[in-house]
């Protein structure tokens, strides 16, 4: 019988010992390049997100990732419309919406992800002027009503409508941006107007203007959302935001009148226009959960119904992919 020289033997063990050496490093070294430190992140800032103006104002988020030379990019969301366009293109990776918003966005095949609730607002209620005649939602038949498509505001209103029992197709509903709204209102080119703040808090203080209708429980939550790519391979990254977040929500809570003051710069807007928005906005509990998923469900329902979510659409599934508090949960202690 022929025996194996021992020499061969060892010289194949160190081969092949070797070998697992190198596939081990070579897994080792793509999991930390898909999961490691990313060369940017890029967040929206919004007046309709008093957090993010601080966040923005203060280099907070500059600060956190300086030592590891990752650059800050901040872009300007003029409606959830526009932070979800932007979430979209991956022109952010971060973006700030309402809730109602964010599922109009799922239901379209957004790859994103609820992570954060940045407050809870009555940023959005029925507006007209103060001599419209106008009092309640039978009033609106054959009237004209601005609102932003694919934002809370345009959701209030057709859920507003749904539940007085007025057919949104016997309401002119006219698409213009938020600020736009509440200029064609003061102009009389239309009768009414789904509202936002801070433009609406501006309307009520200067010009007199009327809110009509008013239903907290209509406005969807203020929600952080992120790519759904980037949290995959960032997700360490993803808790180090939303610690920002929150050392800029418990500054507002400390600090109401310099936030309000921070406000009134950033948006360019009257300090007491300010004070009232932040009235308006409760920035008590962080943590995405059920009463957000209860909320979303309810708006689903009734976009269902007028058709701007494909009827066939399984709300509850959407809701549970697009809401993920395991990050809050992991990074926000009580």
């Amino acid at each position: 019988m022929n025996r194996i020289p021992l020499i061969d033997i060892r010289s194949f063990l160190a081969l092949t010992a070797l070998a697992l050496i190198v596939i081990v490093t070579a897994g080792c070294s793509s999991s930390a390049n898909s999961e490691g430190a990313p060369d940017k992140i890029r967040l929206d800032y919004a007046y309709y997100s008093p957090t993010s103006l601080v966040l923005k104002n203060f280099g907070w988020v500059e600060e956190e990732f300086e030592e590891e030379g990752i650059d800050v990019e901040w872009a300007l969301s003029q409606g959830s419309n526009k932070a979800l366009e932007f979430l979209n293109s991956d022109s952010v990776d971060f973006g700030s919406s309402a809730g109602a918003a964010a599922l109009m966005s799922k239901a379209n095949g957004a790859p994103i992800k609820n992570v954060y609730i940045y407050s809870k607002p009555e940023w959005t209620a029925l507006v007209t002027a103060n001599d419209s005649g106008i009092t309640d939602l039978e009033d609106l038949r054959g009237k004209k009503v601005a609102a932003t498509l694919g934002t809370d505001p345009y959701i209030f209103l057709l859920r507003a409508l749904e539940a007085e029992g007025v057919p949104s197709d016997e309401v002119e509903i006219v698409n213009l941006q938020h600020g736009d709204g509440a200029s064609a209102l003061t102009s009389g080119q239309v009768d009414a107007w789904s509202g936002l703040d801070p433009h609406m808090a501006r309307l009520e203080l200067e010009s007199d203007a009327e809110l009509f209708y008013r239903n907290p429980d209509f406005n969807t939550y203020g929600f952080l959302n992120v790519r759904e790519e980037f949290a995959e391979k960032h997700p360490e990254y993803v808790n180090r935001v939303i610690e920002v977040y929150e050392k800029a929500r418990k500054w507002i809570q400390e600090n109401p009148e310099e936030a309000a003051k921070l406000l009134a710069e950033e948006a360019e807007i009257k300090q007491e226009v300010a004070v009232k928005q932040l009235e308006r906005n409760d920035f008590s509990e962080p943590v995405p959960g059920d009463v957000q998923r209860d909320a979303l469900i309810e708006a689903g329902k009734v976009l269902q119904e007028s058709e701007t979510i494909d009827p066939e659409a399984n709300i509850e599934e959407l809701t549970d992919e697009l809401i993920d508090p395991s990050f809050a949960e992991e990074t926000i202690s009580e």
